[in-house]
C-alpha cells in the first residue's frame, strides 16, 4: 500500500507520517512525504482554506507537483491540502483520502463517494481549544474585558459598561449542536452555577440528560438563553439557519457566541440586531469574508468581542492530528 502524507504549516507532513509508521495497524509498502508550502505561512494558508470552506476544494490551486503525488497514492493523508475534481478525478490508484481534522470542505466528498474513495476524518481534537475560546469569549462579551483593555490601551479609563456586566451564575446558555466540543464545553461550565439547554436532532435526548444538558428545540434556545453559542456542524441542511427571526427572540440582555462556522449564520441579521442592541452583544471567531476588510462594519460596533478565526488553533490541538488520523485510517483500513 503507497501511502503520501501532505501537511502544511501546521501539521506537517513529517509528523503525521511518524504518526502512521508508529501504529501497526497500517500496513505500508511504501510513503512519501512533503509539506504544501504557502507563501505568507499561517495567516495566507487560513485565508486559503476559508475560500476553500466557502468555495470548495476547487477554488484553490495547488502545486501540479502535490497534485500528481496525491493522485498516484492508494491512501493520502492530509490536512489543509484541497482534495479537489483533479485529484479524484484522476483515475488513478486512490481509494482512500484521511484528513487529519474534522472539517471536510477541502475534500471534495460527492466526487470522492461517486469514485468510490473512503473519507475518513477526526473528531475531537481541538475539541479544548475551541470549548475554551467560547467560554473566553462569552466572559470577555459579559464582564467587557476586550473593551476595558482597548480603553486604557488608548489612554481611557472607561466604566461606562459597567451597568451592562454580567455574572454567569443563575445563566441559562444554550448550545446549537452538541459534539465533542460542546460536551467539553459543558464541562468547563461545571463550575459556574450555570442552566444548559442544547437543540441537536443528530444526538438522543438522553446522552444530553446524562450530562446535565436539557435537550429542547431551537427556538427555545434562542428564546431560553442568556448565552447562545453555536457548536454544529456545517451541512447542506443547515447553510444560514441561524436568522433574523431566531434572533429577534432572543432575550435583550442575550450574548451569541459562534466559534463553529460563519455560514451557518445569517451575518446580516445578526449585525442588524447588534446595531440596534436588540441583542446585548456577541463574540464572533468565523466571518464571511477574512480577514475583515479594513472598513468592515463589524469594527464599529460597541457590543461585539471579535476573534480571527483562530479558535481551534493551539499547538496541542495540531500536536494531536498525527496520532488521531492514523487511529482513524487504521480503523478503517482494518474493516476492509
Amino acid at each position: 500500500m503507497r501511502i503520501v502524507v501532505i501537511g502544511d504549516a501546521f501539521v506537517s507532513g513529517k509528523s503525521m507520517a511518524a504518526a502512521l509508521e508508529a501504529d501497526p495497524g497500517i500496513p505500508i509498502d511504501s510513503i512519501d512525504v512533503a509539506d504544501w508550502a504557502v507563501e505568507g505561512g499561517g495567516p495566507a494558508l487560513h485565508a486559503l482554506q476559508h475560500q476553500v470552506e466557502l468555495h470548495g476544494p476547487d477554488a484553490v490551486e495547488i502545486p501540479e507537483e502535490l497534485r500528481a503525488m496525491a493522485a498516484s497514492a492508494d491512501v493520502l493523508v492530509v490536512h489543509f491540502l484541497p482534495v479537489g475534481s483533479g485529484i479524484i478525478g484522476a483515475g488513478g490508484p486512490l481509494r482512500t483520502v484521511a484528513i487529519a481534522r474534522a472539517g471536510t470542505e477541502n475534500v471534495d466528498t460527492d466526487a470522492a463517494a461517486s469514485a468510490g474513495i473512503r473519507v475518513v476524518n477526526i473528531g475531537g481534537r481541538n475539541a479544548p481549544a475551541v470549548a475554551e475560546m467560547a467560554l473566553g469569549l462569552i466572559i470577555a462579551e459579559r464582564r467587557n474585558i476586550a473593551r476595558a483593555h482597548l480603553s486604557i490601551a488608548t489612554g481611557g479609563w472607561r466604566k461606562d459598561f459597567v451597568s451592562r456586566s454580567r455574572e454567569l451564575g443563575g445563566y441559562t446558555v444554550g448550545l446549537v449542536g452538541y459534539g465533542a466540543v460542546a460536551r467539553h464545553f459543558v464541562r468547563l461550565l461545571s463550575g459556574f452555577g450555570v442552566r444548559v439547554i442544547a437543540y441537536d436532532p443528530y444526538t438522543p435526548a438522553e446522552l444530553l440528560s446524562g450530562d446535565g444538558v436539557s435537550a429542547v428545540e431551537l427556538d427555545e434556545v434562542f428564546r431560553e438563553g442568556d448565552a447562545i453559542v453555536m457548536f454544529a456542524r456545517l451541512t447542506d441542511d443547515n447553510d444560514r439557519f441561524i436568522g433574523r427571526e431566531l434572533f429577534r427572540s432572543m432575550r435583550p440582555t442575550a450574548t451569541f457566541i459562534n466559534t463553529a462556522r460563519s455560514r451557518l449564520v445569517d451575518y446580516d441579521a445578526l449585525y442588524e440586531a447588534l446595531a440596534s442592541h436588540s441583542i446585548a452583544g456577541a463574540g464572533l471567531d468565523v466571518f464571511d469574508e477574512e480577514p475583515l476588510p479594513a472598513d468592515s462594519p463589524w469594527r464599529s460596533l460597541d457590543n461585539v468581542t471579535l476573534s480571527p478565526h483562530v479558535a481551534g488553533d493551539t499547538p496541542e490541538s495540531f500536536e494531536r492530528s498525527g496520532a488521531l488520523v492514523a487511529s482513524a485510517l487504521a480503523r478503517v483500513l482494518g474493516e476492509g
